[in-house]
């Protein structure tokens, strides 16, 4: 009976995983197919950018499968289930997830640092027509063998960083290298990965602060105040192509009698002739705008669109409290940079936490809650991506538009995403530290009280707790993303800043984008530096 009950809860979970991983695959070819430039399409890089992405969404819903299947072990009034009271059974569905970690988190390492190096370098090669197939793979692999270097140097790092204190300076040398293999063994490579997805999650910490404080400011904003109107956009089109054509027959003029124009009077003509095919461009695709069906169900859906930005914007506000009051926790009641600002529990109340503490009774609203929070974030980072572009410091690197981006920005695109996905782990957790290390599990408290009946003695209760840092080992399973977070306490030192970091970028980008106008309904369609030929990926 209980090893039925453990195939038929094991079965849920992976079910419902399975449903998402079909979605998310569903989800990421629309997607990429949508951004895809139809000139400069390749079949190599689009299948790259769809597995990346999809490997970056699965990932962040391998969080609420992790959390779902440490609380499934218990019944709501703190015992554990008939076919999880073996501690064996336990450890076996704890192997499940970890090894699912290890999975993800290995693949992630792979494409960072060969598949997606190597299918960029490739697709750079193919600009040179004297080069053949051969040779292309050649160059693409020259350029990939340094990020296998740094992988391989990352992995040997963290294999050998000691996780606990190192023998005494009286030891000798051989009971040192015998420690360190000893490390090295103790937990079957866990540190070497956790210190390579650490050092990657940094960067994605980085990309966090810039493009999904960025994205949850943008996005709701812009669902807000809308589009301009068609209608007003092509008039001033028309406007400004008669300006410059008038600017440009003024300039003719000058030379109808057969003198030479001046230098700045060339560059004044070529420039303004340039501006000139944009504006017909543009007044191209707005005729086209203003035929198509969706501008006008966009046009019937305003309502519904005020309302969702108002949403997120109000669950970007709560996201931003909660980690707020996460990091003052951190700063009030923790040891201190020493232990990377970790807080067993939560000291301070924290919202988010609290609300999903709140909904664990009404299965299953919590994890409901706690998925679409994954994906917010996710939805946020590509929605910050796209409105900024890709950068490298203050360089422009690409711009991401529909039907207009280079198979080299979309290979961007998803490695950008990949790393934001691995510090996304680290921002749930600080916005529900306490429900992100145990789920809706609880444990019993015995307590005894004097007996009220004629028999003198004490009566035993049981008292229905929720789980924390002060529950006993053995009654409360801690989930493993919690322990991928938390293996290196001076990662964790660095995510704090970070924490703060994010909170001022958002501030930031939302006061940026309330004093940004209203955005066009082609935005992003027509740029000087196309050629005419893309116009016929709309027209068609």
């Amino acid at each position: 009976m209980a090893d039925q009950s453990l195939l038929s809860e094991s079965v849920l979970g992976w079910s419902i995983f399975t449903f998402i991983l079909l979605v998310i695959l569903a989800f990421c070819w629309v997607y990429i197919r949508k951004f895809q430039s139809r000139q400069e399409s390749e079949v190599v890089s689009t299948i790259t950018a769809i597995c990346a992405l999809a490997i970056a969404l699965i990932t962040s819903a391998l969080l609420p499968v992790d959390i779902f299947l440490v609380s499934f072990m218990k019944y709501p009034n703190g015992t554990y289930k008939e076919w999880a009271v073996n501690n064996e059974t336990r450890g076996q569905i704890e192997d499940t997830v970890l090894y699912g970690y290890y999975t993800l988190y290995s693949i992630i390492l792979f494409c960072v640092f060969l598949w997606i190096p190597f299918v960029y370098f490739y697709y750079e090669e193919r600009d040179d027509d004297n080069m053949n197939k051969c040779s292309q793979v050649k160059n693409a692999l020259k350029y990939t063998v340094g990020f296998a270097i740094v992988c391989v140097v990352l992995l040997l790092i963290g294999a050998f960083v000691p996780l606990e204190a190192p023998p005494g300076q009286n030891s000798t040398q051989w009971e040192k290298v015998q420690y360190l293999f000893e490390e090295l063994g103790s937990s079957h490579g866990l540190p070497a990965l956790s210190f390579s997805i650490s050092t990657l999650t940094l960067i994605g910490m980085l990309a966090v602060i810039t493009y999904t404080a960025y994205g949850m400011s943008v996005l709701p904003l812009n669902l807000i105040k809308g589009t301009r109107s068609v209608a007003y956009e092509r008039l001033e089109n028309t406007e400004d192509i008669d300006d410059v054509e008038h600017q440009i027959e003024k300039l003719k003029t000058k030379c109808k009698d057969g003198r030479p124009l001046s230098s700045r009077d060339r560059n004044n003509l070529q420039e303004l002739e340039g501006k000139l095919q944009v504006l017909q461009r543009r007044g191209r695709h707005l005729e086209i705008a203003e035929r198509n069906c969706c501008t006008k169900v966009g046009s019937a859906l305003r309502p519904f669109k005020i309302l969702l930005g108002i949403f997120f914007i109000l669950v970007a506000l709560l996201f931003t409290v909660a980690l707020f009051i996460s990091n003052l926790d951190k700063a009030l009641h923790s040891a201190g940079i020493s232990s990377g600002f970790i807080v067993f529990g939560t000291n301070l109340t924290n919202p988010l936490n609290e609300l999903l503490l709140a909904l664990q009774p009404v299965f299953p609203l919590d994890y409901i809650l706690i998925t679409v929070i994954t994906m917010y974030f996710v939805v946020t980072s590509m929605a910050g991506i796209r409105n900024m572009g890709i950068w490298f410091f203050w360089i422009r690197l690409y711009k991401i538009r529909p039907k207009k981006t280079r198979p080299q920005a979309l290979l961007f695109l998803c490695m950008i995403l990949l790393l934001i996905v691995l510090h996304t782990s680290y921002m749930i957790y600080s916005l529900a530290p306490q429900y992100v290390m145990y789920g809706s599990q609880k444990y019993l408290v015995q307590s005894q009280m004097p007996s009220a009946g004629p028999t003198s003695g004490n009566a035993t209760f049981g008292t229905t707790r929720i789980c924390d840092a002060d529950a006993p080992e053995d009654q409360c399973t801690v989930t493993r993303s919690y322990l991928f977070l938390h293996k290196f306490w001076f990662f964790s030192t660095i995510y704090y800043f970070g924490n703060w970091a994010f909170i001022v970028a958002f501030l930031i980008g939302l006061v940026v984008s309330c004093c940004r106008g209203k955005k066009s309904v082609i935005e992003g369609e027509v740029e000087a530096d196309d050629s005419d030929l893309s116009d016929d990926e709309y027209v068609h």
